[in-house]
């Protein structure tokens, strides 16, 4: 069940950590806010474009709020349950579960109250220049095993706080990284998941209805809506909203086009109506966002 709050679009910040518990890897010893202070230090996650990794055991009132998340982020829960703002909503990421966050956009999570949470992260440093791991067939959140990740993070910090051996330690780098492109890039075993977005994609302008997107399919609207939340945790309308989205990201971020001009490109006539769900979406409104 999802919950929406419009007004929490308005939060900036917010590092609210109380008592739960965390360790973590950082690539780089010049990142040293408080809260990673004193953890170690791996360089070569650099090599992945990761900033950092680590788990946490959560209690409420945990709360993480990024208002302009400049990298993909990874979660794997493997105890509990919490909260995760993805697309515009409040959804509970429980044990057995994972969701990945694209970037550039609000990120937000949070314990709830008498529930404790357990999770792995990876956390991405990426650039509007670059693509980032996140794709059109990249998951939000879907049942997931978390234990090769979180045994891949642990083994990579008692390295990092012992030997120290680089070929050890390019060992759990590298797992770390398969294990979270193997959820974000999976091989699309269901040729006609594929084939219908990359049909959709080229034209997103087009006003797609999920009748069309069946027939593309060759599949009933209702067996279309059960592939598309099994493989993506979205429906087909809201999977296509969700390429909507990054296109106009992409466009904002690359072109001086008006806003109602990149509304039109994305399929949105009214462009109060493309604002609206962008900011939904995203976090900032898309004048905000260039």
């Amino acid at each position: 069940m999802t919950t929406t709050e419009p007004s929490f679009l308005e939060k900036g910040d917010v590092q609210i950590l109380g008592d739960s518990e965390y360790f973590l890897v950082r690539s780089n010893s010049a990142e040293d806010r408080d809260w990673m202070k004193g953890s170690p230090v791996c360089s070569l996650l650099k090599t992945h474009h990761i900033a950092h990794v680590g788990i946490l055991r959560g209690r409420y009132p945990f709360e993480i709020v990024r208002a302009d998340q400049s990298g993909s982020y990874r979660m794997a829960c493997f105890g509990g349950e919490g909260s995760v703002r993805v697309d515009g909503a409040w959804k509970t990421l429980r044990a057995g579960e994972a969701c990945l966050l694209p970037p550039f956009v609000q990120n937000a999570f949070r314990c709830q109250k008498a529930k404790a949470w357990e999770f792995c992260w990876v956390r991405y440093l990426e650039s509007r220049e670059r693509k980032p791991i996140v794709s059109q067939n990249s998951p939000v959140l879907r049942t997931y095993d978390p234990a090769p990740l979180k045994a891949s993070i642990e083994g990579l910090y008692s390295e990092s706080n012992g030997v120290g051996n680089p070929g050890v330690l390019g060992h759990w780098v590298e797992l770390v990284h398969q294990y979270t492109l193997r959820f974000a890039q999976p091989h699309d075993d269901d040729d006609r998941l594929w084939a219908l977005w990359n049909r959709v994609e080229p034209e997103l302008e087009r006003k797609w209805n999920l009748r069309e997107l069946a027939d593309f399919a060759h599949v009933s609207e209702e067996h279309l809506r059960r592939l598309c939340r099994k493989r993506y945790g979205r429906s087909p309308m809201q999977h296509l909203t969700f390429l909507r989205i990054q296109r106009a990201k992409t466009l904002l971020s690359s072109c001086d086009d008006k806003i109602e001009t990149i509304a039109r490109r994305v399929g949105y006539e009214n462009p109060f109506t493309f604002s609206t769900l962008f900011k939904k979406w995203v976090g900032w409104s898309p004048s905000q966002y260039r």
